[in-house]
């Protein structure tokens, strides 16, 4: 299958996507191609389930082609982006002899490549590190240079703008990912496509059988086409002054719900599928949106197999206090990204915080 490859415009720091089958075979050649030698030292960052799947076969490839690689494992979920693991990765780090030439191979999901995209911003004031994801839910996080791990007070309160030196997306390493992790993956595709193009809204709705049993080539399409939306945004606006900030379409609810429960009673794609839901309702609600927007977001995030209703356990006031702690918030007041209609969203300044909360004591008495 063809290679699909789009670039991350930023000047000296410009970056290849390259999107395809079988890539982690191929990595000794794109690291070359990527400006990296085989005389800097790698460390791989993974998780352990994806440690048991690719970190030998990759680090097989590198070998043969005299690259030294030590590996970090740290354990999966949304859990190990603290301080206490972060702080043990830079540990390990340190005990592999990494230098200024050295580059950080972040190996797996959203999870792995943010932690591993902080400790390559940090290590020694910032070293060069390579998105290699894993899963579908990926396609978002690795690109665009946002890193991060979580406070227990909120999500991704610790981080840093680090562009990677290339993302390599094997599609291969989607088959062995859990029907969860899928759904949770293609909530951020549908969010990139309600955000930029209604086109691509529909041919999701059309495709919605072919990309749940991942067939090949549809896979690759939706991977690229959400990629491309936020290429386009990240290139115009790195460090979200303005146009970036539309892609935290269904984000202030769903960090929310994320840290209230404590990273574990819903994973990130569950969360922003509810929270888009929330978007569109309220969106609807205030008359800020210009046509229908909610019954079909939710359609369309059911046919993936995903959650659209309030999370069991959530308290409307606990949620409006952990969405007022979100980044996006500016002086207490909340900022929501809000659709227009399907493909067009707005940054909302300073939501009425009652209408917000009587929307979510609705949404819990339902």
């Amino acid at each position: 299958m063809k290679i699909q490859t789009l670039k991350v415009e930023l000047g000296e720091r410009s970056y290849p996507i390259l999107i395809g089958d079988s890539l982690l075979q191929q990595a000794d050649v794109l690291l070359r191609q990527a400006g990296i030698s085989a005389s800097s030292r790698l460390l791989i960052i993974t998780d352990e389930h994806v440690a048991k799947h690719y970190v030998q076969p990759l680090q097989n490839v590198l070998e043969q082609a005299g690259y030294k690689a030590a590996v970090s494992v740290i354990p999966p979920g949304e859990q190990s982006k603290s301080l206490a693991v972060y702080e043990r990765v830079m540990t390990e780090a340190i005990q592999a002899g990494l230098d200024r030439q050295s580059v950080i191979l972040a190996l797996g999901g959203g999870v792995v490549g943010d932690l591993a995209g902080f400790v390559a911003a940090t290590y020694m004031r910032g070293i060069p590190f390579v998105q290699m994801p894993t899963t579908l839910l990926a396609h978002d996080s690795s690109v665009g240079g946002k890193v991060a791990i979580n406070h227990p007070l909120g999500k991704n309160l610790i981080g840093a703008f680090h562009q990677p030196k290339a993302v390599f997306y094997d599609t291969s390493a989607l088959r062995t990912l859990p029907k969860r992790e899928v759904a949770a993956g293609y909530a951020e595709v549908i969010k990139h496509a309600l955000i930029a193009d209604a086109e691509f809204v529909e041919w999701l709705e059309q495709h919605a059988e072919l990309l749940w049993e991942l067939e090949a080539e549809s896979v690759t399409q939706a991977i690229f086409q959400g990629c491309r939306v936020k290429v386009d945004i990240v290139s115009a606006d790195e460090t979200e002054q303005g146009q970036r900030a539309l892609l935290n379409l269904g984000h202030t609810f769903g960090h929310a719900f994320e840290a209230l429960s404590s990273y574990a009673a819903l994973n990130h794609g569950e969360a922003i599928a509810i929270g888009m839901c929330l978007a569109a309702k309220l969106a609807e609600r205030i008359g800020f949106a210009q046509e229908p927007v909610y019954a079909r977001t939710e359609k369309l995030l059911r046919m993936f197999h995903l959650p659209t209703a309030w999370p069991a356990g959530q308290d409307p006031e606990a949620v409006l206090e952990a969405m007022k702690r979100d980044k996006k918030a500016v002086g207490g007041k909340l900022n929501l990204v809000l659709p227009r209609k399907i493909g067009r969203v707005e940054v909302v300044k300073d939501v009425d915080e009652e209408q917000i909360l009587t929307l979510m004591n609705e949404e819990v008495g339902a």
